[in-house]
Order: structure tokens, then C-alpha cells, then sequence
């Protein structure tokens, strides 16, 4: 397993911006409506290891199926970087789209698939 490092984030225009520090050796491919559609390739942290630089005010929400994750983009360029929920333990979350990370290799990463639909 790959440690977690710290990566800095953002959307397509730069209005959100974002630092985390999170393992994204293996990343989730979801199958659900939303990732699949925006081609979402996943990692989770902490919210604890997550911090949103600039931007808050440019966020905009939207929760679908059983509104437990916010997922949230940039109300300028439409990217969403990130989103947030919580582990059935309570436990914060961030889902962090690695494609939206600075310096990542795509092609390195192992990617796990998820099949969402069945949720």
C-alpha cells in the first residue's frame, strides 16, 4: 500500500482550490449515474485531511438518490472536484476526483471498480 502524500487540487477555471493528503494508489470507478457520466475516478480522505483553499463561495451543491454525499462544483466552470459524506461510522469524509489533482498520472493508477447502480 502507497502512502498517503499531499496533493493540491482544483477546478477547471482555478476559482476552488483545495489541499489533501490521501492515498490515491487505487482509485474507485463507480458505475453509478453521476460518476459515470463525469467520469469520476475516486480516492477518499478524512475531512480532517482536507482543506479547501479558495473558492467556498463559488461551490454549489447537489445530493441525488439518498442525499447522504454533497456533491460539489464549481458554479463557474462546472468541475466537481470534490464531495463530501460521511463512513457509516459517522467518520467525515472528502471524495477527492484524482483527475482533478495536480501532477497525477492517470495511467499509474490501479483502478478498483464500484458498482453503484446496485446502491
Amino acid at each position: 500500500m502507497a502512502e498517503a502524500q499531499t496533493y493540491s487540487g482544483s477546478c477547471q477555471c482555478g476559482a476552488v482550490a483545495y489541499e489533501v493528503t490521501a492515498d490515491i494508489s487505487t482509485v474507485n470507478e463507480c458505475n453509478c449515474s453521476i460518476c459515470s457520466k463525469k467520469g469520476l475516478l475516486l480516492a477518499f480522505a478524512p475531512e480532517t485531511q482536507f482543506a479547501l483553499k479558495k473558492g467556498g463561495s463559488h461551490l454549489t451543491e447537489y445530493k441525488f438518490h439518498k442525499h447522504r454525499i454533497a456533491h460539489l462544483f464549481c458554479s463557474t466552470c462546472g468541475v466537481q472536484s470534490f464531495a463530501k459524506g460521511a463512513m457509516p461510522d459517522g467518520t467525515k469524509m472528502v471524495a477527492i476526483n484524482v483527475r482533478c489533482l495536480d501532477g497525477v498520472d492517470l495511467s499509474k493508477l490501479v483502478r478498483k471498480p464500484i458498482d453503484g447502480k446496485s446502491f
